[in-house]
Order: structure tokens, then sequence, then C-alpha cells
């Protein structure tokens, strides 16, 4: 059984090294949409943005940059309750982190996040109005390890 601090260990872990992450919405329907997505937090392929996520060890802040016109932004709004997930199968590890997703309308962020090359998604760069970004601060991880599950209330939104 791991403790607190053993599982916190490994959720970091995960959120620097999965790729890609896995952001499931619920439609209209109420049925859940799951999608890939780039793991910002990913230290191989996004260090510039190392200095982002620093601050955020504890709380595990996790974003995204989307398309404003995609279908998970009406859903988000209608129900923001989300899960992200991350797993490195070849160590067998996973965790689902779960709480209310965000829509975030801050340029500077915006232009924080920005990547070289999401012209081919946002043609206009980071002005785009079709760019968004995404924010979660998870309120509950659940995941597994070998044969080992876990689970950590992270608590309120920070």
């Amino acid at each position: 059984m791991l403790n607190e601090r053993e599982i916190r260990a490994l959720c970091l872990e995960l959120l620097d090294t999965a790729w890609p992450t896995y952001l499931t919405t619920i439609d209209a329907n109420g049925y859940p949409q799951t999608r890939a997505m780039f793991n910002l937090r990913n230290r191989n392929r996004f260090p510039e943005l190392i200095p982002l996520f620093e601050n955020h060890c504890e709380d595990f802040m996790i974003l995204f940059g989307t398309n404003t016109s995609s279908p998970k932004l009406l859903e988000i709004t209608k129900n923001p309750a989300t899960s992200v997930y991350f797993c490195i199968p070849e160590k067998s590890r996973g965790a689902m982190f779960g709480g209310d997703l965000q829509i975030v309308d801050d340029m500077e962020l915006k232009k924080a996040l920005w990547q070289d090359g999401w012209e081919r998604y946002y043609p206009d760069g980071v002005e785009d109005p079709d760019y968004t970004v995404l924010k979660i601060f998870p309120r509950v991880v659940k995941g597994w390890t070998g044969s080992s599950t876990f689970r950590l209330e992270i608590g309120e939104k920070q």
C-alpha cells in the first residue's frame, strides 16, 4: 500500500512524463467523450513550459490548449465535471485526475502556453479567436501502479 508521499511522487511522475493524456467530458446526452490531448506538463516535449507548473506540485494543475469551436467547449459549459487520464503502460502506472474544467480567457497565459507549429490549429496565432485555454485543479486522483491501486483526495480548487 502506497503512502500519500509515494502517491504524490507517482502522480508527479505521470504528469511530467506521460504522453499523450486523455481528456473526458460529458456530452449533452450524458455520455463520456474521451480524446487525446497534448500533455503540456511533459518535461521532455515542452521543456519551456516547466516554469508554468513549478508551483503546482501540490495542486496538480493541468492546462490544455484547444479550439474554441470544439464540441468539448459546449460540453464544458454545460457540465464542467471532467477527468484527465495519464498513463505509462510500460511501467504499469496510470492515474485519473478528476475535477471541474475551467475555460480560461487570459491572454498572458495563452501567450505563455503558445507553441511553434500551433498555427496549423490556430492560423491567426496566439490571438486567434479559435484558441482557448482549459484549466483543471483536480479534486481527486485515482490510479494504479503494478497491482496496487490508490486514491488521493486533493480538496477544493486552489
